[in-house]
């Protein structure tokens, strides 16, 4: 991203509101995107623990995979979809209960994680037949053409990226959420509404990427952007930029593609077992089967394990593991958490030193700096069940 100009990155529709709210803005996934605001990545991390925090995920890929012969048709139609889909990831989509979200891999031949995705059957028998997906915004061109090629004739799958994506997230976002849609309250953990706004139809998802409760919204870009601007002008809100939401999320174990898992890692070494389903596991009819039945059977050679750093320099991203003078493994993602007030890194170790409290060494700058396995996350969940 860095060779990345200015003239070849796209913009957001809130990209305009951020440079107004004083954003630092980088490239980021093919975007203009803020990184900061004013208060700073330590205030806005702080803010969305204790308030809400509002992000911008325009960049991300949101879509709809539909049957080519149309929606409806109740049940059987989404098993036909699901059918299609459950081709190409290992989760039990057939199984989804109407507004159900759940959270699943993309896998390649080999088992390996090509990207991690959210999948929502809609509610309303005449919404079946479809899926509405939010994938990563780095990947999201590889995301769908593999959906495109593999089910060409068979489901027609359409981009929703032009509209706006935002997240609202911390312990108030349900109390903002609820004055603009009245009923999103009840929603619970990985589930969706569609609600009308000013005309528009818009989806609200309990979901999020913080470990805090929060929500999602997908919005058109003009009905959208004067709706973020008015929460903003709500106290409880703050706008939070990528820096927070990477410390947010490493703080709650959460993966980020490309780091803590990519093509050569499979679900069961990502620590990530729990997106297969007994169904799924039994049928054994996704990709990479083989070796991922093996490694639930067996155990993984490696495991994605919570890493804490015992003095204050951080573990960054590539830093080797070590014990008594052997790589043992490696961080993949690492940083100062400030709602636990010391460094926090992940990564990847050998299953034999994967066990909470084993003592290891982090090659930080070429010095042994002393370390510890951890249990994830850092910071227990907050969503609501």
């Amino acid at each position: 991203m860095a060779n990345q100009t200015t003239e070849t990155l796209k913009r957001t529709p809130l990209y305009d509101m951020h440079v107004d709210l004083g954003a630092r803005i980088v490239p980021f996934a093919g975007y203009e995107m803020p990184v900061q605001f004013p208060m700073g990545v330590m205030g806005e991390h702080t803010w969305t623990r204790t308030h809400a925090g509002l992000f911008d995920v325009s960049h991300m890929g949101p879509c709809f995979l539909t049957l080519e012969e149309g929606i409806g048709g109740g049940d059987e139609a989404h098993a036909a979809i699901s059918a299609l889909v459950e081709t190409l990831v290992p989760s039990d989509i057939a199984g989804l209960k109407q507004g159900q979200a759940r959270l699943t891999v993309l896998l390649n031949a080999e088992g390996g994680i090509l990207d991690d995705l959210i999948i929502t059957r809609p509610i309303g028998d005449d919404a079946q037949g479809s899926l509405y997906i939010v994938v990563n915004g780095a990947v999201k061109h590889q995301d769908w053409e593999i959906f495109e090629t593999a089910l060409a004739g068979k489901a027609v799958l359409t981009r929703a990226d032009d509209r706006i994506l935002f997240a609202l997230q911390g312990p108030e976002a349900v109390d903002v959420m609820s004055d603009f849609f009245p009923g999103c309250e009840e929603l619970a953990f990985m589930h969706h509404m569609p609600f009308e706004l000013n005309g528009t139809r818009c989806i609200v998802s309990r979901c999020g990427y913080t470990g805090e409760d929060g929500f999602e919204v997908l919005v058109s870009a003009v009905a959208g952007v004067p709706l973020v601007e008015e929460m903003l002008e709500d106290t409880r809100v703050r706008p939070v930029g990528l820096g927070a939401r990477d410390s947010l999320r490493l703080e709650a174990g959460l993966c980020l593609y490309g780091h803590d898992m990519d093509a050569t890692r499979d679900p069961v070494e990502a620590g990530m077992a729990w997106v297969i389903q007994k169904t799924r596991r039994e049928a054994g009819n996704f990709p990479g089967a083989a070796r991922i039945l093996a490694a639930l059977k067996d155990g993984p050679a490696e495991k994605r394990v919570g890493i804490r750093p015992l003095e204050r320099a951080p573990a960054r991203e590539g830093t080797e593991i070590e014990i008594d003078g052997k790589t043992v493994g490696v961080v993949t993602s690492g940083g100062f958490g400030p709602t636990v007030d010391h460094p926090v890194a992940m990564g990847y170790i050998a299953a034999a030193h994967a066990a909470p409290g084993t003592k290891v060494d982090l090659m930080v700058r070429g010095k042994a700096r002393p370390g510890e396995v951890v249990a994830l996350p850092f910071v227990p969940h907050n969503y609501k069940r």
